[in-house]
Parts: C-alpha cells; sequence; structure tokens
C-alpha cells in the first residue's frame, strides 16, 4: 500500500496567492487543504492534523504570530512562515513563537519546496530520534550518553556549554534556532539578551568544529536572527 503524501495546511487570506501556491504543491504530489483566516486554520488544523502548516502572519482576523503560539501548544508540525514582513524582528518573533522556517515574499517555488523538505525531514528525524542517544550529520557524531562528539573519527574535546550549544542545535538540525532561544536554552532566561557571548561560544565552536571556520560546513549563521545547524 503507497505511503500517502505529505498534507499540508496553507493559511493564506489572497486568494490568487493561494491558488498558486495549491498549483505548484499539487504539482508536486502534496495533498492541499486552505484557510483565509486565523480561527479557520486553527479549526482545519485539529480536524485534518496536517503534516506541515504554510501560514501568511497578515489574516484578517487574527495575527499569523497568535495562529503559530496556538499551534505550538498541542502539534510539533513544522510551520513556514510566508510573509511579505521582511524585517529581522519579524522573523525573530515569528522564530520565538514557535515557526521552524521564515520565507519572505516575494519568494520562488523552488526554494519554498526545499524548505518544506528539510522541515519535513527535521520533523521525521526528530521522530525516529526521540529515544536514539547518537545523533549523526553529515559526518558530525553527538553521543548524548557518553557525552563525545565527533567528526569523522576525530574526536572533539568541547567544554560543558559548548557540548550544550551544540546538543541543542543538533536535536533543531536544520531549524533556525534565534539568539534568544540558544541562550536561554543554555544559560539560562538571565542571559537571554547576551548575544555577544553567544556570539563568542558559536565561534569556538567552529574553531572545534569545521575545517574552515569562515566557510563554516555545519554551523550556519542566520543573519540577525540565529544560528542553524545543517542537517544534510
Amino acid at each position: 500500500m503507497t505511503e500517502p503524501t505529505p498534507l499540508v495546511l496553507v493559511v493564506e487570506d489572497e486568494a490568487q496567492m493561494r491558488r498558486f501556491i495549491r498549483a505548484s504543491l499539487t504539482n508536486h504530489d502534496y495533498r492541499v487543504v486552505e484557510a483565509e483566516r486565523g480561527q479557520l486554520a486553527l479549526d482545519m488544523a485539529t480536524s485534518h492534523n496536517p503534516d506541515i502548516v504554510l501560514l501568511d502572519l497578515g489574516l484578517p482576523d487574527m495575527d499569523g504570530l497568535a495562529v503559530t503560539e496556538r499551534l505550538r501548544t498541542w502539534t510539533h508540525a513544522p510551520i513556514i512562515v510566508i510573509s511579505a514582513r521582511g524585517q529581522e524582528g519579524d522573523k525573530i518573533r515569528a522564530l520565538d513563537a514557535g515557526a521552524d522556517d521564515y520565507v519572505t515574499k516575494p519568494f520562488s517555488m523552488g526554494e519554498l519546496l526545499a524548505r518544506m523538505r528539510v522541515a519535513l525531514r527535521h520533523a521525521a528525524q526528530r521522530g525516529q530520534e526521540s529515544g536514539n542517544v547518537v545523533i549523526t550529520i553529515a559526518g558530525l557524531r553527538v553521543d548524548l550518553v557518553a557525552r563525545l562528539v565527533f567528526v569523522g573519527d576525530e574526536e572533539i574535546h568541547l567544554t560543558p556549554n559548548e557540548y550544550k550549544l551544540l546538543v541543542v542545535l543538533a536535536k533543531n538540525a536544520g531549524k533556525v534556532l534565534t539568539h534568544h532561544q540558544l541562550l536561554r536554552e543554555v544559560w539560562g532566561p538571565n542571559h537571554s539578551n547576551d548575544t555577544q557571548y553567544l556570539r563568542v561560544y558559536m565561534g569556538q565552536l567552529r574553531h572545534k568544529l569545521e575545517k574552515t571556520p569562515a566557510r563554516p560546513r555545519y554551523l550556519v549563521t542566520e543573519p540577525g536572527v540565529g544560528y542553524r545547524l545543517r542537517s544534510e
């Protein structure tokens, strides 16, 4: 029996944009359900349990950030924000609210499809790795029980905070984590604004993990927003 293709909930108030996204997704064998308002999106998510959500922030009845926050109270399905709001602050607020990625309008459908594939892979890996004790990503290996890190066959010696930072990134590989999210996870809420502190530790991690720190293979900077550990 053929496994069903991913179900996408498209939340967008502009009919022309919904038609464009629906046509592109169905041409790539995705199943699609649609909502043009925030409350309808929440109802559709409850009744259809989509595999991934594409969410516009500028909805007529409620802000997309509120939709994201309410979805995150019960679902781990990836949420990709698609919005004309392109300021760094908008991206940070969306990611802090629980979105997995952010695409600014206008966008290419090829880029959106690629980001969807990454988000869906990450969601699948997160489910598989919930009981795993070793996370492996393109030659980088993190042993959560032994607290050991390897690049290829070489053991990498990290400080306790460097290790905690890497584990948070590895458990969310492929997902953008904001500065505030990383600082809260590793150092606690009292350090959530110490972005320079985070930059120092990311620089140290790159020098230990990357063959060429200036052109990182693993640890990618999302300018003004945060960091992402490549998932492939």
